[in-house]
């Protein structure tokens, strides 16, 4: 096989081997509950745009349990890590284009 061959079939498997490689990383726990749990009511754009510690969204978790949300203790301090790290005070907001 020739070199530009070679160099065709690299770029051209590039983004297959990417996608794997990510694929292999597990993902947070704290963002499984979430999908888990949350998304049967609520989409991400729920917290995507609000910044708080992991205290502020314990509290906002647990403001769901009283309305009827069925989470263990672990769960909820898993969900509020993941969230007051991922979407906290100083965490800057994504850009997202209105559609």
């Amino acid at each position: 096989m020739s070199f530009v061959r070679k160099a065709v079939l690299a770029l051209a498997l590039a983004p297959v081997l990417a996608v794997t490689c990510n694929a292999q990383q597990p993902e947070n726990k704290g963002l499984t509950v979430l999908k888990a749990k949350c998304f049967q009511c609520h989409t991400d754009a729920m917290w995507r745009d609000h910044r708080q510690g992991a205290r502020g969204w314990e509290a906002t978790i647990y403001r769901m349990v009283g309305r009827g949300g069925l989470w263990t203790a672990e769960e909820i301090k898993l969900m509020a890590d993941y969230l007051g790290t991922d979407f906290g005070p100083n965490v800057p907001r994504a850009n997202v284009q209105a559609r």
